[in-house]
């Protein structure tokens, strides 16, 4: 458990929330695990007044959350199409050719490289997960199965392998280490290059109520004020910054060697004022997510018990992470929910962490029909309601927790 700033080292950190102790969100379990102990860890999460950073307290060894993984990015179409639509934009952009190299961190199983590739721009993933590294390898994305760090960073450099554009998407809320992260970054970065981070925006995750993006391997929740001052401490100018809507919310960034430019662009102070306007570096814009949360958690136990009151069965659909820690904190299993149903093949056939609910493919919903179905994967609600169509025409209706419960 952690007494000092991630970023910048403070020991003043300010409690926010405590979802209390839960299971690894991402240790889904084979029918032979549940019989044993399942380890839990304390979710706390707090608020560094030095230099704004919002962050959990205990640190799992990353060897135990990410070196096998069941989360593959291909999966979501949501995720292929804003993948091929941020390339296709910064190859003629960023004037990426041949000679280029395009570099993600946490690459996953190649699915926004395959979309340099396509374009004739050379790609080097890095991904720690091995079984997803190998995945990515065998579609032909050369993929290096190893964390990031300052000094991956500066052997792939010795090799010649510089980045023209290197990215990280939903990577930096994962590492423990965030200044050899960063320091890694500016070393792998050729003088001329950009990076294109994405993280969840903290401000979403106040104000939309996502709690449940709260886990272990999330350590960080980032607002631009932090990762300003974390970037320029490592020789990196953020010149531009946007909101996206991936994942309810992200804040993507774009920065270069100071060097090369050492002045923000007008996105980067508009929103950085924005910032300091809602109150970034004040506890107290915080410290409401805790009465909102059991707001929520009051309002969607309410209807859950009143329709199992009725007899109505529900299931769920996305043995994901987020939905770990709602049916956790909230106390949701199998008194309430029958089973969960997720499109990764990966996942089908194991069990929810913490509440063991089994897991099946998405076809499971039409052939036994709930009434109900809880959308733990809100995120990409849109997608699903689309591909549940079926399901929908049969009379199943799905219920959104996020960011106030409501039927669909």
């Amino acid at each position: 458990m952690i007494s000092n700033c991630r970023a910048c080292g403070s020991s003043h950190l300010e409690p926010v929330l405590s979802l209390g102790k839960t299971p690894l969100a991402n240790r889904l379990l084979t029918a032979d695990q549940l019989t044993e102990p399942e380890p839990t860890f304390p979710l706390e999460l707090v608020f560094c007044a030095d230099c704004t950073l919002v962050q959990i307290t205990e640190t799992v060894p990353p060897e135990e959350l990410f070196s096998e993984y069941a989360y593959f990015s291909s999966y979501s179409d949501t995720m292929l199409e804003h993948a091929q639509n941020l390339v296709e934009h910064l190859v003629p952009t960023l004037q990426l050719t041949e000679d280029s190299l395009a570099v993600e961190i946490a690459s996953n199983d190649g699915y926004l490289l395959q979309y340099y590739q396509q374009l004739g721009v050379p790609v080097l993933g890095i991904e720690p997960a091995q079984n997803i590294a190998a995945v990515a390898q065998e579609r032909g994305i050369q993929t290096v199965a190893d964390f990031f760090s300052l000094e991956l960073a500066t052997q792939l450099t010795e090799q010649g392998q510089s980045a023209d554009v290197i990215h990280g998407h939903n990577v930096m809320a994962h590492v423990p280490e965030l200044n050899g992260f960063v320091a890694g970054v500016h070393r792998i970065l050729k003088p001329t290059g950009h990076a294109v981070f994405e993280v969840p925006y903290v401000k979403d995750l106040v104000d939309q109520v996502e709690f449940d993006t709260i886990y272990h391997e999330h350590l960080c929740y980032f607002s631009l004020t932090t990762l300003d001052r974390l970037f320029r401490s490592h020789g990196l100018t953020i010149v531009e910054a946007s909101r996206v809507p991936i994942h309810g919310g992200s804040l993507r960034i774009v920065a270069c060697r100071s060097e090369h430019c050492d002045q923000p662009g007008e996105s980067v102070r508009t929103l950085l004022a924005e910032e300091s306007a809602w109150g970034v570096d004040k506890l107290s814009f915080y410290l409401g997510l805790r009465n909102t949360v059991e707001g929520l958690r009051q309002d969607l136990l309410e209807l859950l018990q009143d329709l199992k009151s009725e007899g109505m069965r529900i299931a769920a659909y996305g043995a994901s992470a987020k939905g770990s820690t709602l049916l956790n904190y909230f106390g949701l299993g199998k008194e309430v929910l029958e089973y969960v149903v997720d499109r990764s093949p990966v996942k089908q056939g194991r069990y929810t962490p913490g509440t063991h609910l089994k897991i099946y493919e998405p076809e499971m919903l039409v052939a036994d029909q709930p009434d109900y179905v809880l959308l733990l994967t809100w995120n990409f609600c849109d997608e699903i309601l689309q591909q549940q169509v079926d399901y929908q025409d049969r009379g199943g209706k799905f219920i959104v927790p996020i960011p106030q419960v409501r039927i669909a």
